[in-house]
């Protein structure tokens, strides 16, 4: 055995688990050496999940990240000699209309993003699957690349730490535990160890179900939570003695009864001989918190399976017994049955990337065995390169605000989502229930009087429209349409609509407290957003102004976009609610990293924004301010920044708009925001909820939504955002932006799409929501450009000025020709596109005061 280390130059925390170990490979392969890897237990592990899991493949997400990295994994598997492609069917039952929806859209999702997944009717399902009642489905979905990790991901996982010590670049120690963290000057500096300390420069948490523990040493939390998964077994099954299977038929999900069902194989494999039968509860989720997680020597199998009382499972499992028979003919064994312990997320996603609070703290936690090399591979990539191939955002840790890291936020959030792991449905626009009310504007209490619908973002309470506004829906009768088809309609209030219109023809109000503000001060304060930013941010001229720009990374692709505001003694950055906390982290970081004297500080809560816009935006706006002659055009122009003063109370007027319309942003201090909403009010202006604000008028005038239609696939160019000159001064991305800028045309460009017919092959229109893939109309292919990377709406909403559905998303540069015909899958129904603008191009411009057919 080796000799304990005092030094390395990375620690993986968790070696034994899947995650870790895909973690050391990926390392190893990206050219690092002197890894040390720990575990409370073996290695590989015998008491985390991956010691359980029934380590499914299947790639069947509406989300392009989690399809990558499934895909990767499988591929990943196979190679490794470890892989069973025998496909996963997904069922629709009998009467489950919205189940039935749900796959044709994981169909669409799929050819979106790379998937081969299909619609097959319940005689097909019958012959891959015999095990079925044929009359008890009315379809599926197939995945012919769904598969299982054979014998097991606990066998991966051993594998890959052998090969990695094989190699001399890792040192592995099992029961091992890591006890405390050395923390220095907010880096992290070592690991303590009941064998001793391991100094490092890197530490990698990939802990699993104990990853909140490790988390806490550092002084904070990780938003997951792990819950129970009743996994069951029945037998004997003998169908595939002595055929040396690990599995003889498909996968078999029956997610309209949140469950799932396999064979193990032959009797003489690793599990062999049984049915599983797989469960996730939908009614009283069973979180356990890591602390109360057993040790080994109290636990009846292992800490990570808990007991099972099959009277918890008995209502779901006789409607399984309907499906497949089979269940009720073989034995139960009790004694193999189990909950297993997995973990569920607050938002859906894993939480990777370094520590809010401790710089080379790294996390990797609440990953499942599908996208465990996957991932692992990011987080290498990540660490060496400073950026994935693919964006990262959405399972990024620095994503999460302050409060989203609190104990009840997390235990609230993490029930639902545990109990909607398999059904039913989510929709894309579904709002969560629990983590509500933590952050409401000074004018919230008029909103609920307005009739306010509310959803909610950062933490923020936000009226997508409003009941008092729906006598608007008799004005506008003949342009704003019912949404026949329940799914279309759900989470949309149709008055939002109608206020979208009256805004359009006179002035509204729209409350934006949602913003992320920053405040970042400091003698440096300039160098490092002039470093940071595709703008021009320094120079006495743009004292005073607001300057919309962008983060790139180092390959010249979009990070972030935002507006700054110059002031005399600082910048404040103006972001959105779900970007912000990201791009404070990443500020933080850089300035450190380059030894700047900057402080950067989250103002969100101190300041409220109100956004007033519409053609009589002015002259309602000089109702109420002290110096009305000081709005005029001559005395503000576009993207100035003035100081006026309304109702006796301070504000910062910017003259910008997310809309189209003439307007302008009004910030001001938290407490001064009832004041104002109230003398904006008495103008007779009414209240216009954030669905016109983020969706219908930002798309009817082609304006982009970070996180969705840029994002760091995609470069500046392509986005059509890029500047006419590139600044002197140097910044982060230049280089490859020049190299971008120089050539004739770029791969792809985000174009604006338009349905030219929206009606279904039962006659009613459709308003889609979500991603759908842009494919060939002739072929049905979806289009890829010549980077490899597939085409699908990024945003896509009905606009009622032009009364048609409109989406943005990025096309091959073959297709980005106006006029263009397509066509968009939604439902397993394809309906035809046109291409109505390349690049930045308005369906709706207030300046010509006129659609765009």
């Amino acid at each position: 055995m080796s000799a304990f280390p005092d030094r390395a130059r990375v620690v993986i925390v968790g070696l034994g688990g899947i995650v870790g170990a895909s973690v050391a490979h990926h390392l190893i392969e990206r050219g690092w050496d002197d890894i040390v890897g720990i575990d409370k237990s073996g290695i590989p592990t015998d008491i985390g999940s991956t010691a359980h899991a029934s380590d499914f493949c299947y790639a069947t997400s509406h989300d392009y990240l989690s399809t990558w990295t499934t895909l990767y994994s499988i591929d990943f598997f196979e190679k490794l000699g470890h892989y069973a492609r025998v496909g996963g069917l997904e069922v629709a039952r009998v009467g489950d209309d919205a189940r039935m929806n749900e796959l044709k859209r994981k169909v669409a999702s799929g050819k979106a993003f790379g998937t081969r997944a299909s619609m097959i009717s319940p005689a097909e399902v019958k012959e891959k699957f015999p095990l079925i009642e044929q009359d008890q489905i009315q379809g599926a979905l197939w995945d012919p690349d769904a598969g299982l990790v054979i014998p097991r991901s606990q066998t991966v996982a051993g594998k890959l730490v052998d090969r990695a010590e094989t190699s001399g670049k890792l040192r592995a120690f099992s029961n091992c535990p890591a006890t405390s963290l050395v923390i220095e000057g907010g880096r992290i500096r070592g690991v303590v160890t009941p064998r001793g300390t391991i100094m490092a420069d890197l530490v990698v948490v990939c802990a699993g179900l104990w990853g909140r523990l490790i988390a806490e040493m550092a002084g904070e939390d990780l938003p997951v939570f792990p819950v129970d998964h009743p996994l069951t077994f029945f037998g004997p099954y003998n169908e595939f003695e002595n055929t040396g299977k690990e599995i003889g038929r498909p996968l078999l999900r029956d997610q309209g009864n949140s469950a799932y069902l396999r064979d193990t194989g032959d009797p003489k494999t690793t599990e062999g001989g049984q049915i599983e039968w797989g469960y996730y509860y939908e009614s009283d989720p069973r979180l356990c918190h890591p602390r109360d997680i057993l040790e080994k020597e109290f636990a009846r199998l292992s800490p990570s399976q808990r007991d099972l009382e099959l009277e918890d499972v008995l209502s779901p499992l006789e409607r399984a017994i309907e499906l497949t028979p089979i269940l009720g003919e073989l034995g139960y064994n009790e004694s193999h049955s189990f909950n297993g312990l997995l973990q569920t997320t607050t938002d859906g996603g894993p939480s990777i990337g370094e520590s809010q609070k401790v710089r080379g703290l790294w996390y990797a936690v609440a990953i499942w065995v599908k996208d465990a090399p996957g991932m692992a591979r990011l987080v290498a990539d990540w660490i060496t390169d400073g950026r994935t191939a693919i964006d990262h955002a959405s399972i990024d840790y620095s994503r999460f605000n302050p409060y989203a890291l609190e104990a009840k936020f997390i235990e609230e959030r993490c029930v639902e989502t545990a109990s909607k792991i398999y059904n039913p449905p989510v929709h894309p626009r579904e709002p969560f229930g629990g983590g509500r009310n933590i952050r409401r504007s000074p004018f919230y209490q008029r909103e609920v009087e307005l009739g306010g619908h509310f959803m909610e973002l950062g933490g923020w309470e936000r009226a997508h429209g409003y009941a008092a506004n729906e006598p608007l829906l008799e004005k506008y009768a003949s342009q704003i349409p019912v949404r026949e088809h329940e799914w279309d309609n759900r989470h949309f209030w149709r008055v939002s609509n109608a206020e979208h219109l009256e805004m359009t023809a006179d002035c509204g109000l729209i409350n934006l407290s949602h913003f992320h503000l920053t405040d970042i001060t400091g003698p440096d304060h300039v160098e490092l957003l002039e470093w940071l930013s595709a703008a021009k941010i320094g120079g006495d001229g743009n004292i005073g102004k607001g300057i919309y720009t962008h983060f790139l990374d180092d390959e010249g692709n979009v990070r972030a976009d935002f507006t700054l505001f110059r002031l005399a003694d600082r910048i404040r950055l103006i972001n959105g609610a779900d970007a912000g906390p990201r791009d404070l982290h990443y500020m933080r970081r850089v300035a450190q990293d380059r030894g700047l004297d900057v402080t950067v500080t989250d103002v969100t809560e101190k300041y409220v924004t109100i956004g007033i816009w519409g053609p009589n935006a002015r002259v309602n706006l000089q109702k109420v301010v002290e110096d009305p002659a000081a709005l005029e055009k001559e005395n503000f122009p576009f993207a100035a920044i003035r100081p006026i003063r309304i109702a006796g109370k301070d504000v910062t007027a910017f003259r910008i708009s997310y809309v189209g319309e003439q307007g302008w942003e009004l910030h001001m201090a938290y407490e001064d925001g009832l004041a104002v909403w109230d003398a904006l009010r008495s103008t007779g202006v009414i209240a216009v909820g954030v669905e016109t604000y983020a969706n219908s008028r930002r798309l009817e005038k082609s304006l982009r939504l970070q996180n969705a239609d840029l994002r760091t696939d995609y470069n500046l160019l392509e986005a059509d955002l890029a500047r006419p000159k590139v600044k002197e001064a140097d910044f982060r991305g230049k280089a490859k932006h020049l190299e971008h800028r120089a050539r004739d045309h770029q791969p792809a460009m985000l174009c604006t799409l338009i349905l030219t017919d929206n009606l279904d092959s039962n006659g009613i229109a459709r308003y889609p929501v979500g991603i759908l893939p842009v494919q060939d109309p002739e072929t049905g292919e979806t289009l890829v450009d010549e980077l490899g990377r597939r085409s699908w709406t990024s945003s896509i909403v009905f606009g009622p000025t032009i009364g048609k559905n409109i989406a943005l998303a990025y096309l091959p540069w073959s297709h980005c020709q106006e006029g263009r015909r397509l066509q968009v899958e939604y439902m397993g129904e394809t309906f035809p596109a046109e291409v109505a603008g390349v690049g930045y191009k308005p369906l709706y411009d207030p300046e010509n005061l006129k659609p765009r057919s």
